[in-house]
C-alpha cells in the first residue's frame, strides 16, 4: 500500500462573511478565530447590536448594512466612518473583493445578488444560502462559468457528498442519498400536527439554527430544498437523489455508486465542520472539539413520511418542472414560514400555501437574476393571497 500523499496546506484567503450575525456567519467567525484566518469583511441584514459588536472586534474590517434603520445609520456611521456602507449594492460588493473567500450564510433570497457576484468575481464561494441555487440554480451555473469562481457547498448533507465524491468519477455515481433529522415531529400524524405550536416546531432534536431552517427541517421543506441543490451541485437525475430519515444526524449523507459501495460522512451534528472544509478545501486542518464517539449511538434509517410531510414531494416536482418553479417554491415557502412564526396560519397550512402558490405560477424559463426576481415577486404576492384562503 502507498503512502498517503503529503503536501504543504495553502494559504488560506481572507474571509468575507456574509450574514456574519446568524448561526453560520457566528459559527464561521468561530472557526476563523481558530485557524488565524483574517476577516476581511462582515455584513447583515440590520444594524444590530451583534454586528456593532463583530466590527468592533474586527477593526480592519469593512461592514456592510443592508437596511439600516436611520438610528442604525447613524451610530455605524459615528462609530466605523469610511468603513461602513449601506444597502444590499453594498452587501454585493464585498462578495466582489477579488481574492478573497465568501462565506454566505443570508437567509432567503436576499443572498442570491452576493452568490453571483462572488462567482463572476473568481472567488472561492463556500455557500450556505440554499436559495441561490433552489431559486436561480441555472443562473449561478452561468455565473460560474463566466467568471471562473469556485464553489463549494457548505450545508452539512452536501459537503458530505462533496467529501465522499473527492477522488471518484460521477459517472460511477449510481444515487445521492441525503439523509433528515426528520425533524421535532417525526413519527406525528396529519391529525396531530394540525395544533402544534410554533415553540414545538423550533425544537430542532439535533441542529441548533436559524427559525426559518428549523421550520423547514420540522416540514421536510429543507430536505426537499436540499434535493434540488444537490441536483444543481453535482448534475444527478433527480430520480437518482434519495432521501432517508435519520434520527441520529450521525450520518450527513451517502453516495452510492454503481459497483454496489456506499461512502458516507459522519461526524457530529456542528456545522463549524463543513464550514471548516469548505473554507480550507483540499486542506484538511485539526478540528478543536473532541474526536467522534462512534459507539455513542446507534444508527436508523427509515422511509420518509411524505403523505404527512408533503413539502418533500412538493420539492421534487418543482425541480423536475424547471424554470422558475423552484424559486416559486422558495418564496412561497418563506412566505408560508413567516406567516406561521407570526402565529397568521397553522403548521399544516404552509404546505397548502406553498401547493396552491405552485398551481397558480406555473413554471416559465429563467435566464437572468432579472427572470429569478420577476419569479420571487409575483410568488410572494400569490403566496400572501393564498394565506387569506381556509387553510
Amino acid at each position: 500500500m502507498g503512502r498517503l500523499q503529503t503536501h504543504r496546506a495553502a494559504r488560506l484567503n481572507p474571509l468575507v462573511v456574509l450574514g456574519a450575525t446568524g448561526s453560520i456567519g457566528e459559527q464561521t467567525l468561530d472557526v476563523a478565530h481558530r485557524l488565524g484566518i483574517p476577516i476581511a469583511a462582515v455584513a447583515a441584514a440590520r444594524g444590530s447590536e451583534a454586528l456593532h459588536a463583530i466590527a468592533s472586534q474586527h477593526s480592519e474590517a469593512v461592514v456592510a448594512v443592508a437596511s439600516p434603520t436611520p438610528t442604525e445609520r447613524a451610530r455605524f456611521s459615528k462609530s466605523f466612518g469610511t468603513r461602513v456602507a449601506f444597502g444590499a449594492d453594498a452587501v454585493a460588493d464585498l462578495a466582489r473583493r477579488a481574492g478573497h473567500t465568501i462565506v454566505n450564510g443570508i437567509v432567503g433570497a436576499a443572498g442570491l445578488p452576493s452568490s453571483l457576484a462572488a462567482l463572476e468575481a473568481g472567488n472561492r464561494l463556500a455557500l450556505a444560502n440554499k436559495e441561490s441555487l433552489v431559486a436561480a440554480g441555472p443562473v449561478m451555473k452561468a455565473a460560474q462559468v463566466r467568471g471562473g469562481g469556485e464553489l463549494i457547498p457548505v450545508d452539512s448533507e452536501h459537503s458530505a457528498i462533496w467529501q465522499c465524491l473527492v477522488g471518484e468519477r460521477i459517472g460511477d455515481v449510481s444515487k445521492l442519498i441525503l439523509t433528515a433529522s426528520g425533524g421535532p415531529f417525526r413519527g406525528r400524524t396529519l391529525q396531530d400536527l394540525e395544533q402544534v405550536t410554533v415553540a414545538e416546531a423550533l425544537d430542532h432534536p439535533t441542529w441548533s439554527m436559524g427559525p426559518r431552517i428549523t421550520i423547514d427541517s420540522a416540514t421536510l421543506m429543507n430536505k426537499a430544498f436540499e434535493v434540488i441543490e444537490a441536483h444543481m451541485l453535482f448534475d444527478l437525475s433527480y430520480d437518482d437523489i434519495d432521501v432517508v430519515v435519520h434520527p441520529q444526524s450521525i450520518v450527513h449523507s451517502l453516495v452510492e455508486f454503481r459497483d454496489g459501495s456506499i461512502k458516507a460522512e459522519l461526524g457530529s451534528a456542528d456545522m463549524r465542520g463543513p464550514i471548516q472544509y469548505a473554507i480550507t478545501y483540499p486542506d484538511r486542518h485539526r478540528f478543536a472539539e473532541a474526536p467522534f464517539d462512534l459507539t455513542a449511538a446507534p444508527l436508523e434509517f427509515l422511509e420518509p413520511d411524505r403523505s404527512t410531510f408533503r413539502c418533500l414531494d412538493l420539492g421534487y416536482a418543482a425541480g423536475r418542472a424547471g424554470g422558475s418553479a423552484p424559486a416559486v417554491l422558495n418564496a412561497a415557502d418563506e412566505v408560508a414560514v413567516h406567516a406561521f412564526l407570526q402565529g397568521q396560519i397553522g403548521f399544516t397550512s404552509i404546505a397548502r400555501v406553498v401547493e396552491r402558490t405552485l398551481d397558480r405560477c406555473g413554471s416559465v424559463p429563467i435566464e437572468s437574476l432579472e427572470d429569478v426576481l420577476a419569479a420571487d415577486s409575483q410568488a410572494r404576492g400569490v403566496a400572501r393571497e393564498a394565506l387569506g384562503v381556509s387553510c
